[in-house]
């Protein structure tokens, strides 16, 4: 194992995702269990399989495959978020660390899984690289990423925050850099089985809790660290409000999109 990637991001991601964890994990991980729950099915994951969450978060995905069986390990850039993965999964493996040189053996795992993560590493193609490397020649790895942003509901609730945020730099990844299939079919040294698309709606009990929940992503604290936290809750419950029902519930339609491959050129 070599330590050769460079943009590394755990620095700067642990600290936007775990400025409110807790929020995450109770209001807004929940938006994503529908694509959690296909992806473990779709991978097989059961009893003694050999698990790697990578970019696990809070652990709602890990616990998941816990109760199915799996052996799991978990890495991820924020402590914050780790700590409560570490409390849903006990007896699991969390460490922090780079989804761009993950501290594990080659061939580790059957199956390997990064939801909504690999397009937030600073170098997305190292990442995969290093996902492809300690996959097992007969494993698979799953991406999930957002689906296509035209038309679902949730793509506009992220574009409100565009105006909030600073200049990207060049070529850098956003959160729909892998939603066209064609490029997550593409995307460095894995052979595609097949591509899902998964309903997954956020469902929350009020307008305030859609507030906070949307406004726990390492994306809102980017924002809030450029605006201001006043102007990216603003920002959220404008665009939230078309989404609120009659009786002050507010459902979000998203979609999830789950790529499933193989390691290419790995023998058994």
């Amino acid at each position: 194992m070599t330590a050769t990637n460079t943009s590394r991001t755990a620095g700067a991601n642990g600290r936007l995702w775990g400025m409110r964890a807790r929020d995450w994990a109770d209001l807004q991980e929940g938006g994503f269990r529908a694509g959690y729950v296909a992806a473990l099915e779709h991978a097989a994951v059961g009893a003694g399989t050999r698990y790697l969450d990578a970019g696990c978060g809070s652990g709602m995905a890990a616990a998941l495959a816990a109760d199915r069986g799996a052996q799991v390990t978990g890495i991820d850039a924020s402590d914050s978020l780790l700590q409560i993965a570490r409390d849903r999964v006990p007896q699991g493996a969390f460490q922090t660390g780079d989804l761009e040189d993950l501290p594990f053996g080659d061939d580790s795992f059957d199956v390997v899984v990064g939801f909504n993560s690999f397009q937030y590493a600073g170098n997305p193609g190292a990442a995969l690289a290093q996902a492809r490397r300690v996959t097992a020649p007969s494993g698979t790895v799953v991406i999930m990423t957002w689906g296509e942003p035209d038309g679902m509901e949730a793509a506009a609730i992220v574009g409100a925050l565009k105006p909030l945020l600073p200049p990207p730099p060049p070529g850098a990844p956003g959160p729909f850099a892998l939603s066209d299939e064609a490029r997550l079919r593409a995307f460095a040294g894995l052979t595609p089985l097949e591509v899902v698309d998964v309903s997954s709606p956020w469902e929350y009990e009020s307008e305030a809790l859609a507030v906070r929940g949307i406004g726990s992503s390492g994306v809102a604290a980017k924002a809030m660290d450029a605006s201001g936290e006043a102007a990216v809750n603003a920002a959220h419950a404008a665009a939230i409000a078309p989404f609120v029902q009659a009786d002050g519930r507010v459902r979000i339609g998203a979609t999830c999109r789950l790529l499933f491959a193989t390691p290419a050129g790995k023998k058994t």
